[in-house]
């Protein structure tokens, strides 16, 4: 088996065009399973196959926690791409990560603005055998390149549709 390759760190290079150019979409289909409740029974299927897997409500809001939920494939979606953009960053300054870890925390709460519903996220880095100001640079500049970072600070386009 070959080791995967790293993308290249030519992807930090700015994009200086005047629309938004599309890299990759991901897409994701999610189905209400027996309960027809995602979140109680739903699984989540991605159109090319490799995403299959079981959602369910975790014990903490009533479930049985047989399952992943939500909040889950967030926080796997945004530590994975914290880290992604943190080692092209450390690749481009010439900085060894080794055994760098990122791991998010996403929270489903109430909202005291509107009584609903909102998320809260944490992101904790750790990237032992760095100097700690080179590592707060690399962290500072990571949240300012991945986008998942971006989202959760500024938002994102987003378009809802009917079918």
């Amino acid at each position: 088996m070959t080791k995967p390759a790293r993308p290249p760190t030519s992807l930090l290079d700015k994009y200086h065009g005047a629309d938004f150019h599309p890299l990759y979409t991901g897409t994701v289909c999610v189905t209400g399973g027996t309960a027809r409740h995602a979140r109680a029974s739903g699984v989540a299927r991605s159109d090319d196959g490799h995403l299959d897997v079981q959602l369910r409500m975790p014990q903490a809001l009533g479930g049985q926690g047989e399952g992943t939920n939500p909040e889950q494939l967030f926080a796997a979606g945004y530590a994975a791409c914290f880290h992604g953009a943190l080692t092209l960053l450390a690749a481009r300054a010439g900085v060894a990560l080794e055994d760098a870890t990122v791991t998010a925390a996403v929270t489903f709460g109430r909202d005291p603005v509107d009584g609903l519903f909102t998320l809260i996220a944490r992101v904790r880095i750790s990237l032992p055998g760095v100097e700690r100001a080179v590592a707060e640079e690399l962290v500072r500049n990571t949240e300012c390149i991945c986008p998942y970072a971006k989202m959760a600070r500024e938002g994102i386009d987003c378009v809802v549709s009917l079918e």
